[in-house]
């Protein structure tokens, strides 16, 4: 048998972002992809927990391998956290990419990375990696940051998601410096 094909598959490291792309995994597996899940420590660890829990912990035949990166120190506000997601999540991924590209039967084929950690798709670009964003957000939620940048656009609102105009009678709750997409 040949190659099977190497995605590596990277989620936000919060609530409601793992889950999905781990169930994503397992119907890639399904289809016969090997599938590298890379993770924060502390996720990483519960994740491991829990397939241990439920007897589907590596038994060397998985072709799911789990991979943790360093954790940031201390209690971080949202922002700092966001912002060490991007630079860690860069850094470390290149390493990873780095020692997997090593050997041609690991060699990673694709990237999944969650939509809010869209830096990593970058990763992906400068290693010449096929890239797919997923977004595990509801439709709603995806069609309203994607049609962000036409509400600029056009005039309703300005750079900071503030209302430019008063004729509208539905006013913008969200604001854009809050929304994860533009911290860099």
């Amino acid at each position: 048998m040949g190659k099977l094909p190497h995605i590596l598959v990277v989620p936000f490291p919060a609530q409601g972002h793992v889950m999905p792309l781990m169930e994503f995994s397992n119907q890639l597996v399904n289809h016969g992809v090997k599938v590298t899940f890379v993770n924060m420590e502390s996720i990483h660890n519960k994740v491991a927990s829990t397939l241990h829990d439920h007897g589907e912990e590596d038994k060397g035949d998985s072709r799911i391998h789990l991979v943790s990166i360093p954790e940031m120190n201390g209690d971080p506000d949202i922002a700092k956290f966001v912002e060490y997601v991007a630079e860690a999540m860069s850094l470390h991924l290149e390493e990873l990419i780095k020692k997997f590209n090593e050997n041609d039967d690991e060699k990673i084929d694709y990237i999944i990375a969650d939509a809010f950690v869209g830096n990593v798709l970058e990763v992906a670009k400068k290693f010449g990696i096929n890239r797919f964003a997923f977004c595990p957000a509801s439709l709603g939620y995806l069609a309203l940051m994607l049609h962000f940048p036409k509400l600029i656009e056009v005039g309703y609102i300005d750079e900071n998601g503030i209302n430019k105009t008063s004729q509208h009678a539905c006013q913008y709750v969200l604001f854009l410096y809050n929304l994860l997409f533009l911290v860099s």
